[in-house]
């Protein structure tokens, strides 16, 4: 379970941080890919 879960956090970091243009961007990103990994850590 903890292989996954660093695999797609890992994941979403990369996506996020490519979706992004400033620091600001960055911020967001990073939270919403938090709370994506706080679910799939509720479930």
């Amino acid at each position: 379970m903890n292989k996954l879960f660093g695999l797609v956090s890992m994941l979403l970091l990369a996506v996020s941080l490519s979706a992004c243009n400033t620091v600001k961007g960055v911020g967001q990103d990073i939270q919403k890919a938090g709370e994506k990994i706080e679910g799939a850590a509720k479930k």
